[in-house]
């Protein structure tokens, strides 16, 4: 008799989007490369002195942008740092809110988040769905809260399933009108132990005997010690532009209900459990309890008895916040971000993340956030057609690194196949935050962090400047951070 090992499907194929021109310089690079000489033999012409200043004025155009240190250009360090420099003189770092700040009295959210609105309506289904609304962006966001079944004693033709199926969800909402971004966060935080507790006692009968109940209220009191809580969320963003802008507010509110049941529907084959839209309240409550830890145990306490917190949009932020070059300062937490550099290379498993999203007993509280941003089925089609072309342009300029470049151009080839084959072209990235008590427990989850990152095979990066924006990103409000960003994305992509 005979037995065939089980097979474990693997995955990968990630490439950063780039765009052609010599040396790995880019379009502009090369441009600014080919040009000065060209201009400088022009000047030489009238004044070599002229043809001087034209070439040291190349070279410092160019310096931003061909030298790199830990994979970014000096550009973006040189650009980040005055940002912070004009944050601070600015005093834009600090966020005070409450009855020393603001007339209305109120703690609004800090930020990208301070014009932001939340409202409650009703999805396909009759069931209560929250909408934030980003008035700078035109964005609506609906969030749909997950009950994630795990992979403990699960076959893995099944987890394959559920990957394919996450796949299949993820390329079907290219199709969606109007869409946007999505973004998957899992948040891990110590278990108060207030569901256990209301559970036990709504079922404990005054004629039990006197050894039953001395044991249920033994478990009680020990259970929830040392204990982590998991608790999962996608949001799937839209923006309201062309004909459904000028249908107005209302039916682009309607318009985001509406596709709520057929996306919940869609994720319940990815092993996500149950799916349903998240409240009002409980989108404000979760943003509550991140930007202040400390009462994540009396808000579970108030839901475990069906009580309204009393948290609504206007209060959800924090008293006060401070951002520093690489860390979040923010009522009772201090947080930093880690934003993802480089996928892993080469494949991976289905598993790869699992330590990554895992509860970590140094770590109280941690929100891992992939973040989605899927290309029509038109420009899917644009992009493998001209990174095809990139990967053999980039082959042909340089005969160091042909094992490379081949590995290139058949990631490229194959990704454009696949694309024919009707699958979908996505961009990701990664966020994870992680909420300590005190700036000095930050240089622990620096470690911890960093060995988690390469169970994942992930390069991951501590954010500057931005960690705020950063940090609401992890959160259930539909952030799209490159809809933020200054710099226009024709530049960014000819970088």
């Amino acid at each position: 008799m005979s037995t065939t090992a089980p097979t474990h499907r693997t995955y990968g194929n990630w490439t950063r989007p780039s765009s052609p021109g010599i040396w790995g310089l880019g379009t502009a690079g090369s441009v600014i490369v080919i040009a000065t000489p060209v201009f400088i033999v022009i000047a030489m012409l009238f004044s070599p002195w002229l043809g001087l200043v034209i070439g040291l004025l190349g070279v410092l155009a160019l310096a931003p942008i061909a030298l790199k240190f830990g994979g970014r250009s000096l550009g973006e360090l040189a650009l980040a740092r005055v940002a912070f420099s004009r944050q601070r003189a600015h005093r834009e770092h600090v966020y005070v809110s409450g009855v020393v700040a603001a007339p209305t009295g109120t703690h609004k959210l800090p930020g990208l988040l301070a014009k932001s609105e939340l409202i409650e309506t009703r999805d396909g289904f009759d069931r209560p769905a929250g909408i934030v609304i980003i008035p700078q962006t035109g964005h609506y966001t609906a969030v749909l809260r997950l009950d994630p079944e795990g992979a403990s004693l699960v076959d893995q033709e099944q987890i394959d399933q559920w990957v394919a199926s996450y796949g299949g969800w993820l390329a079907s909402l290219a199709h969606e009108p109007g869409f946007v971004a999505a973004s998957v966060t899992v948040e891990t935080a110590p278990d108060p132990g207030t569901r256990l507790a209301t559970a036990v006692h709504s079922q404990k009968q005054t004629d039990a005997p006197e050894l039953a109940r001395q044991v249920l209220d033994t478990i009680v009191e020990t259970y929830p010690s040392g204990s982590a809580t998991t608790t999962a969320w996608v949001t799937v963003t839209y923006h309201a532009a062309g004909a459904r802008s000028r249908r107005g507010r209302e039916a682009m509110i309607n318009h985001v209900a509406t596709r709520l049941p057929g996306l919940a529907d869609g994720l319940r084959g990815t092993g996500a459990g149950a799916v349903r839209p998240m409240t009002a309240a409980e989108i404000a409550e979760t943003v509550r309890v991140a930007y202040d830890p400390a009462v994540a145990t009396k808000v579970e306490q108030q839901r475990a008895v069906g009580q309204p917190t009393g948290i609504t949009w206007d209060n959800a932020g924090p008293t006060g916040a401070l951002a520093a070059w690489d860390s979040y300062r923010h009522d009772s937490g201090v947080s930093r971000v880690w934003s993802m550099a480089q996928a892993p290379r080469g494949t991976v498993l289905a598993g790869v993340l699992q330590h990554l999203l895992a509860p970590h007993p140094a770590i109280p509280r941690k929100r891992v956030t992939l973040l989605y941003r899927p290309h029509s089925p038109g420009e899917a089609a644009r992009i493998v057609d001209r990174d095809v072309r990139t990967a053999h342009f980039l082959s042909s300029g340089s005969n160091r690194n042909k094992a490379r470049s081949m590995a290139v151009i058949r990631a490229a080839e194959q990704a454009a196949h696949e694309e024919a084959q009707g699958a979908g072209l996505t961009r990701f990235a990664l966020l994870a935050a992680v909420t300590v008590g005190s700036a000095d427990e930050l240089a622990d989850a620096d470690t911890i962090v960093d060995g988690l990152a390469g169970t994942a095979r992930l390069e991951l990066r501590p954010v500057t400047v931005g960690v705020g924006a950063a940090f609401a990103a992890t959160l259930p409000t539909g952030i799209v951070l490159p809809e933020h960003v200054v710099v226009p994305a024709a530049l960014r992509e000819a970088l």
